[in-house]
């Protein structure tokens, strides 16, 4: 399973570049599937709905099904939060997955950072970021990207494929 992080500070725009590499890729006739970390309590059920009830009850597992989709709610009754590896592993077969966050992961990662951020960038403390996306010159030993080029990082992810972690590519693709 191909896998890609997009990782960076809070309102750096890491969703705006997933949603726009999740469709770049979708494009061009891959199968994607993606998963997103939040940091806070995540409830995608809302109270007096049934399922919310069945999870409510006790159930650990509630699956709601449709016409189009569904979705399981996992509850984790204090357990620990499950890791990324475990997470992928209940995914359904595809070509990629985009991960949103687990920046402590060792998954390969493109970091969102621009200018704006007034934090320092990841990539000095993680040599599983293989390259950039940025508003700006930064001092990256590997590939940069505008953060608005995501055919270019699309290309630059399919040529270099799962790369084991910490391994940066010399320039763009």
């Amino acid at each position: 399973m191909n896998v890609i992080g997009i990782v960076g500070w809070k309102n750096c725009g890491k969703t705006t570049l997933a949603s726009a590499l999740i469709a770049e890729l979708c494009r061009r006739g891959l199968t994607v599937n993606s998963i997103k970390h939040a940091h806070h309590g995540v409830d995608v059920d809302q109270p007096g709905t049934d399922s919310y009830r069945h999870r409510d009850a006790g159930a650990q597992e509630v699956l709601l099904a449709g016409g189009q989709r569904f979705a399981i709610m996992h509850e984790l009754r204090g357990g620990a939060e499950p890791t990324l590896d475990e997470l992928l592993a209940r995914l359904g077969p595809c070509d990629w997955v985009v991960v949103e966050g687990f920046k402590a992961h060792s998954h390969p990662k493109i970091e969102v950072h621009r200018q704006a951020c007034t934090q320092a960038p990841l990539y000095l403390n993680d040599p599983s970021i293989m390259a950039l996306a940025t508003d700006y010159a930064p001092d990256f030993a590997g590939p940069s990207f505008d953060v608005n080029e995501v055919a270019a990082i699309a290309d630059f992810i399919l040529n270099v494929g799962a790369s084991s972690p910490g391994k940066r590519s010399s320039g763009k693709p």
